[in-house]
């Protein structure tokens, strides 16, 4: 096990509360905007890429939190919120690189097979 029990509580705490967060907001997005749209799903997508582009710009320049605050905050709060920002800042740190290629496949693969994963699981659930 890597990481210390305090590192490991701080991220399953947090990710409680992401969760909780997106539970909460996503409901009320929901319910305020009809549900006809998924705007719950990409406004929680869009404020997790923005936060985590924020605390990975802050610990790029040097902020000084110990790291389990970072595991907390980066995996756990908003790893809970949305994992969609943890694909993002993989793909611009591709990018940040010069690595196009590689982050504009991994944006189209992780797209299409996720897809295609997902219809996989759905066609199998129905044969069953």
């Amino acid at each position: 096990m890597s990481g210390s029990v305090v590192t490991w509580l701080l991220v399953g705490l947090a990710g409680a509360a992401g969760t909780l967060l997106r539970y909460g907001l996503g409901g009320w997005l929901a319910r305020a905007t009809g549900g006809v749209f998924p705007w719950e799903t990409w406004v929680i997508n869009t404020l997790g890429c923005l936060v985590i582009g924020v605390l990975a710009g802050l610990f790029d320049r040097g902020a000084l939190l110990p790291p389990s605050v970072r595991m907390a905050l980066m995996v756990g709060l908003i790893g809970g919120f949305t994992t969609f920002s943890t694909f993002a800042l993989d793909a611009f740190r591709l990018a940040a690189v010069g690595q196009w290629m590689a982050a504009a496949s991994y944006v189209l693969l992780t797209n299409l097979v996720g897809f295609a994963a997902l219809l996989a699981g759905y066609k199998a659930v129905l044969v069953v």
